[in-house]
């Protein structure tokens, strides 16, 4: 999905409206539907039975969007109020129609047309789900007088209630992602026709939260012709990527993968990989790790095949093993290795022996990408098919370049690496960017803050071997695990809280991603 301009997005749009394809208040209507719909969803995520929902609106179109959402809701069942940042005689063209469609359809309105209104404090003393509708792309500077109020009442708000953005979080610019006042810190934003480029940029890490997209009907041609150096990942895209499983399938129809990892203490790595690989739809999961924690291993997992290997003097897989390995991979369709592994000097022998003979795709992690620090030219020369998977601080010491520039530099940073070790090349983090060669990167909204602990990582490992089994390709791989993985962080922190969020949650969570994105 491409991401646009401010300026790009208003051509677009006036295209449409001028030579009557759509009218505004179609488009408007369009918007609103699928705001509503996404509203809808969250709250069936966070386990919202009978959610209080209020609209905070402007004057302007985004307000409209607003209104059109509020109808849509109220039709639905849900308790619905609207707080309008403004006097409803201020409301003028498409959002003045969509004002009175929903106060015909029985949705409460609530004036606060002064700062004085905002400053008496919350006019419902419970709310669920709060959506803001207050400022739309069209902002020049910060949000003031009432605006600049109601977007400070959201966030006083926020510790309590979800919110949910329509097209930009109101107070940030939607070209730069930049702040110049408070700006509202949503969940989720949904975006309206095509996402602003603005939302994916760091100043907005923030504010955005994980992305949905609204399609109203933008020309497919016209967006093909935009120029576009990064695109976002959609669940549209997730969901054409997964396809229907045949009624005589087999567990030998979904692919092999096989994970290399563990050591004596960090057992836990490469059972959380192998928990994953099993949720990620693989036939066959088999696990080759040091014989000192083969029983553990195969005891969290049943449902992999695990083969204790040799070990060396700090319980890691020793270089000798790489004979019996390669003997297990031969029957296996993708590899995944480096959960729970160490750095010791039998690591990198141990690597380059089996990613020498493999002619699949392998996913690198933690100390396999470690153990080739500085030499992105050799992972190059295997003939194995790689994905890398680094955190800033791995991509720092494979290419021997500052976190801090990585971090300033992703996208490019994240591209030139792709390019110079000829594998996909993921960057974890907020707004994982995820590049192939000689191609355009894309990036990932999903995720949250909550999932900023131990084992996070080894569990998209072990769901990206997983995706790699059956056969996909290594990009679109990447990019569906780290779509997929972020969501399930996701849905799982909506449900219950970001600071109770831990690994062992979020693998129970990616079989209801999967359902939300296909039907089987």
């Amino acid at each position: 999905m491409k991401l646009v301009t401010t300026e790009q997005i208003r051509v677009m749009e006036r295209k449409l409206i001028q030579n009557g394809t759509i009218p505004g208040d179609e488009l408007m209507e369009r918007a609103g539907l699928g705001v509503a719909d996404a509203v809808i969803n969250l709250a069936d995520m966070a386990g919202f039975h009978h959610p209080t929902i209020a609209l905070v609106a402007g004057r302007g179109n985004n307000g409209g969007d607003a209104f059109a959402t509020a109808r849509f809701l109220k039709t639905e069942g849900f308790d619905v109020e609207v707080w309008l940042a403004a006097a409803a005689n201020e409301i003028r063209g498409d959002a003045l129609k969509h004002l009175s469609r929903m106060r015909a359809a029985g949705v409460d309105l609530l004036e606060l047309p002064t700062m004085e209104d905002w400053d008496a404090g919350p006019p419902t003393d419970r709310v669920d789900l709060i959506v803001d509708g207050i400022l739309g792309v069209g902002i020049q500077g910060p949000a003031r007088g009432p605006a600049a109020a109601a977007v400070h009442m959201v966030n006083m708000l926020a510790h309590r209630s979800l919110v949910v953005a329509i097209d930009v979080p109101s107070g940030m610019d939607a070209d730069s992602g930049e702040t110049r006042g408070e700006a509202v810190s949503a969940d989720l934003t949904v975006t309206i026709g095509l996402p602003k480029i603005g939302l994916v940029l760091p100043p907005a890490i923030d504010h955005v939260g994980a992305i949905d997209m609204v399609d109203i009907g933008l020309p497919i041609d016209d967006i093909r012709r935009l120029a576009c150096d990064m695109e976002l990942i959609t669940a549209a895209d997730i969901c054409d990527l997964l396809p229907p499983r045949h009624r005589q399938s087999h567990k030998g129809s979904f692919g092999h993968l096989l994970l290399v990892g563990g050591s004596d203490g960090m057992a836990g790595s490469i059972i959380l990989a192998a928990q994953a690989a099993v949720r990620s739809g693989c036939g066959l999961v088999s696990a080759a790790v040091p014989r000192c924690i083969a029983a553990t291993v195969a005891g969290a997992v049943p449902e992999a095949m695990v083969h204790g290997v040799k070990h060396n003097d700090d319980g890691s897989i020793d270089h000798t093993a790489a004979e019996r390995i390669a003997t297990l991979s031969s029957k296996c369709n993708a590899m995944a290795l480096g959960p729970g592994m160490t750095t010791h000097p039998a690591t990198r022998p141990l690597l380059e022996k089996i990613l020498t003979d493999f002619n699949d795709a392998a996913v690198l992690d933690a100390d396999a990408i470690n153990a080739f620090a500085g030499e992105t030219n050799v992972l190059k020369t295997f003939a194995a098919k790689l994905v890398l998977t680094p955190h800033p601080g791995e991509l720092a010491r494979l290419t021997g370049r500052d976190i801090a520039a990585i971090q300033k530099n992703r996208r490019q940073i994240t591209a030139q690496t792709a390019n110079d070790t000829g594998a996909v090349v993921v960057l974890k983090g907020a707004g994982t960017v995820i590049a192939a060669p000689e191609s355009t990167p894309h990036i990932n909204m999903t995720g949250n803050p909550g999932m900023a602990t131990g084992g996070m990582g080894d569990v998209l490992t072990g769901l990206l071997g997983g995706l790699l089994a059956q056969g996909m390709p290594p990009f679109n791989a990447a990019r569906a695990a780290v779509w997929l993985h972020g969501r399930a962080g996701d849905q799982a922190a909506w449900r219950t809280s970001q600071a109770g969020l831990h690994a062992g949650a979020l693998i129970e969570e990616i079989p209801h991603v999967y359902r939300a994105v296909s039907v089987r």
